[in-house]
């Protein structure tokens, strides 16, 4: 590591911690040029994979955004944000395990009705009706009979 002062190839480290979340190192450093310190900060690099649209086009993966469509979709509804949050990461953690560059956006869509599925069906069914395109009440009947609960006796 280049001392930022002087530009000296030669440091050592003084010290080396760990941040509360085991995600993060911090070095504190010491130049053995010019003798100043210095801190440095060494952290994991991961890399999602871009999101391929519709249209084409590509765009960064985009974790707020992600957030966003979940909150939409919970909107007035008893979601925790620990479960939106688990969701969030779940869906992150299977698109690193995929080791892909690009990834369509309908496989993200797809990973977000079965989070929502788990956490609330109206939301589930509120998403659905945009991601699916929902052009009459037909399509909501065959959602709602797939997240309805069956009955197990007739009725007489």
């Amino acid at each position: 590591m280049r001392c930022p002062f002087c530009g000296a190839a030669e440091t050592t480290v003084v010290d080396t911690r760990i941040n509360d979340d085991g995600d993060i190192v911090r070095r504190r450093r010491r130049c053995l040029s010019c003798d100043k310190r210095f801190t440095t900060y060494e952290r994991a690099e991961i890399r999602l994979p871009q999101v391929v649209k519709k249209n084409g086009s590509r765009v960064d993966y985009d974790r707020d955004k992600l957030a966003a469509s979940f909150w939409l979709a919970l909107r007035k509804r008893p979601a925790t944000t620990e479960a939106v949050e688990g969701a969030i990461t779940r869906i992150e953690e299977k698109l690193l395990a995929l080791g892909e560059r690009e990834i369509p956006s309908e496989k993200i869509g797809e990973m977000v009705m079965r989070e929502l599925k788990k956490i609330d069906k109206v939301a589930y069914i509120r998403f659905a009706s945009v991601y699916r395109d929902f052009e009459d009440v037909d399509d909501f009947s065959d959602v709602i009979r797939e997240v309805s609960p069956r009955s197990t006796s007739r009725r007489r």
